[in-house]
Parts: structure tokens; sequence; C-alpha cells
């Protein structure tokens, strides 16, 4: 799953839509010399992700000698890019590592295909039914999710125990984390943390703390314009104290967690998701630690466990059976899972899960703990976004920018906001 901030480039749906009639442009998947069958996969993800799906997939490729799987990776936003340029001439991969945001898109623009036909290949009992939930649309599973992911305030533990600022914990709210980041901005002479207002997953967290959401049911706003004022007005007031990141910090943002104010030495704590806050390791001389996001008022949760990431099949794809083959492989696979660790978050699959928890190590460990500390207090997963929302994560870090600028007031901006976001879902 990519971090909340990512700014990369996305076709719009009526794009992709081009695909539903580009069936006849070739399509996905060819054959190698001797008969063996080629697979495209490829996924976004930093070197760690790469060597252990390497790994996973050489495994694949020695059960099944009948295939080769052809890989190919990136970092999150160029990913994005190619991914949708791909699809939108209709050249999509075999398989391919999907985010939440892009699911209804590549749906409804028919470059995935409805796994529901390979349902005697890819097995999906052993994924809990709401995790699952996620990668359909219109009543078609067109996704699997491979990793169970969930935000989180990662902070450098060294640098706030030094501070002597309580250590965040459970049921803390967004006035409390507010409270610490002022804190540690005055102990430590830098800000205490990442300046949340960019990012669209964080807004999401606080909407449900309030027991809103971001989309409704009908795939329309779950917030209004007063909303979304209300959450710039605190994340803008706590920049302009200096108790988060500046402006020039924040929309230098890339996805990546070196390009981070916590990666680069210049704050204490950074919000992301758990998987990918493994970076920070290598990063951060005095070690990481994770911590809940912070609830609503009234001890609300907003935070759920979320699929970190899922995989799909091109819908033009001349080889579904193999495509199909390798994703219950790398869901399912005792052997794959204990290759893959939680390098793409906790595996989905429960009874894998329970197998390998216990012989995690290192970050994957730190992982598994923090959501285990977390079962049974989060409320379940929304259905997966529409399609619009893959475009409005980008105009919702443009708003924003122009109020960590001081170019537009929090008003002036959740209202042009709501306006653009009302006219994209309805296109």
């Amino acid at each position: 799953m990519p971090g909340h901030r990512t700014k990369g480039f996305c076709a719009s749906a009526a794009a992709l839509a081009l695909c539903a009639v580009l069936a006849g442009c070739g399509g996905s998947g060819e054959s190698a010399g001797g008969g063996r069958i080629v697979l495209r996969y490829t996924w976004w993800g930093n070197p760690d992700r790469a060597a252990r799906t390497e790994k996973a997939v050489a495994l694949f490729e020695q059960r099944h000698p009948d295939v080769r799987v052809q890989t190919s990776f990136s970092g999150y936003d160029a990913y994005k890019q190619k991914l949708a340029t791909q699809a939108a001439g209709g050249d999509a991969p075999d398989v391919m590592q999907l985010d939440y945001r892009q699911i209804d898109q590549y749906a409804s623009g028919g470059v995935l295909l409805d796994l529901g036909r390979q349902r005697r290949l890819l097995r999906t009992e052993s994924i809990d039914p709401g995790l699952l939930a996620t990668g359909r649309v219109r009543g078609a599973q067109y996704a699997v999710p491979q990793g169970r992911g969930t935000e989180t305030v990662v902070y450098d533990v060294q640098a706030w125990r030094r501070s002597g600022v309580p250590l965040p914990g459970r049921g803390w709210t967004w006035d409390q984390w507010a409270g610490a980041m002022r804190a540690l901005a005055k102990k430590t002479g830098r800000p205490g943390g990442t300046d949340p207002g960019q990012s669209e997953d964080a807004f999401e967290i606080w909407l449900r703390g309030q027991g809103k959401s971001l989309y409704t049911k009908d795939r329309g706003l779950g917030f209004t314009a007063a909303d979304l004022t209300r959450w710039w007005t605190f994340t803008d007031r706590l920049r302009r104290e200096g108790a988060v990141s500046p402006a020039e910090q924040t929309t230098q943002l890339d996805g990546s967690v070196e390009n981070t104010p916590l990666g680069r030495g210049k704050a204490t704590s950074d919000v992301n998701w758990d998987a990918p806050a493994s970076g920070y390791g290598a990063l951060v001389k005095g070690g990481v630690a994770l911590a809940p996001m912070p609830s609503g008022a009234n001890g609300t949760p907003g935070q759920y466990f979320k699929p970190s990431m899922f995989l799909g099949v091109g819908a033009h794809t001349r080889h579904a059976t193999q495509a199909a083959q390798l994703i219950d492989f790398l869901v399912n696979d005792p052997d794959a899972a204990k290759i893959l660790g939680a390098t793409r978050g906790i595996p989905v699959n429960e009874a894998i899960r329970k197998d390998i928890g216990p012989r995690l190590t290192g970050f994957d460990r730190t992982v598994a703990d923090y959501q285990a500390s977390l079962e049974g207090t989060l409320k379940d997963p929304p259905q997966a976004p529409p399609s619009g929302d893959n475009a409005l994560q980008t105009t919702f870090q443009r708003d924003y920018d122009q109020v960590s600028y001081e170019r537009m007031s929090p008003r002036t901006a959740a209202e042009n906001y709501v306006t653009e976001a009302k006219a994209e879902l309805r296109s």
C-alpha cells in the first residue's frame, strides 16, 4: 500500500474506459521458447520487497515449469503512471499489484478480469469477508487483497523519549496528538511530525472518528465543505505554530520514506502505513516504533484494517488460468508466505497469519505485534472508493498546498475541493 502522500499522475476513468473496446489490441501474455507461457507481473515497492518477491516467484516457477514470470517493479508514483498508461493502451500486465483506490477505476474501465471465473483455482475462503469485499465492484470480485495493513503514527523512539513528552498510546485523541506535536516541537526545536493536512487518508480517519465517512454507499461525498474546513483549519494552525512540517517540506513528499521530514531527520514522527514504515529503520538511528492513529474526541476509532494492496488480472490476458494460479500461490501458499513475510502487510489468509506470526522477526514482527494490539478494536473497512477518488487524491493535496503556502484560507480551499470532487464523481 502506498503512503498517503503520493502525488503521481493518474489516468482519468474516461481514458481507462477506452480499454473496454481495445480487446483487439493484443492483450497481455505471450509464449516463450520451448512452449513456456510468459506471465507479466508488476508491482510497486522498495528493494527489500523486490528481493522477496523474486524469490517467491522463483519458487512458483519451480512448481510450474511450464510458466515463466516476467517481473518488473518501481516506486509507487512511477508505477501508478506506467500502469495507467498501459491500461489506457489495452496492454495491462497479466498480474498486477493494485491500490485500494484503483479498484473501481480499473474495474469500471474494463481493465480487470472478473476473478469469480477462477474460483476453482483462486481460493478465498480463508480471507476475512470484510477485507475480501473491498476488492468487489458491483457484485463482482475484481481483485484479491494480498496483505493487511493499517495506518500508524511512526516515531523516532530515541528522540521522543529524550524529549520527556509522554509516549503515545492506545486511545489518544486528535487533540492529544496535537498537544504532543506542540510539546515535541518545543523540546526538540524541530516539528513534531509531518503535516497531515495534505493526506486524504489521514482526513478519512479523522472523519470516521467523527462518525462520518469519505464516501457514501452510493459513491457520493460523505462529508461537507464545513467538515473539510475544520480539518484544514486544525492542521493549518499546527503548521503556523511550527508543530508540524512547513509547506516547503510537505510539498516535496513523493511516496518514499526517504523524502519525509522524519526520514530526513527534520521531524520526530510521521503518519504512514505500517508496512512501508519499515523503511525508516535504515534512516532513523534511534529506531522507530508504531503507535495507533488518534481517535475522535469521544474515543470513536477512525482507523481500520485495510488491504495494503491487491492483486488483479488483466481483462485481456491470454493466460487467465496461470495468472489465477500465481495469485493463489502468493496469497495462500505457506512457503510463499514465509518468503514474503510482512513486506506487503500481514498476510490476509488467516491460517497463514496464525502460522507465520510467531516466526516473524525484525520489523515484520513489529508490524504483526502492532496489528495484534488493535484486534477487535477497529471498525470494518469501507467499500473501495469510487473511481474518481484516484484523481481526487491529487486534487486534495493540490488544494491543501494552497492553504499551507497561505494562498487560500482553509474555507476557500475546502469549498473549491468539494465543488471539484462532486464534479469528478459525476463524470
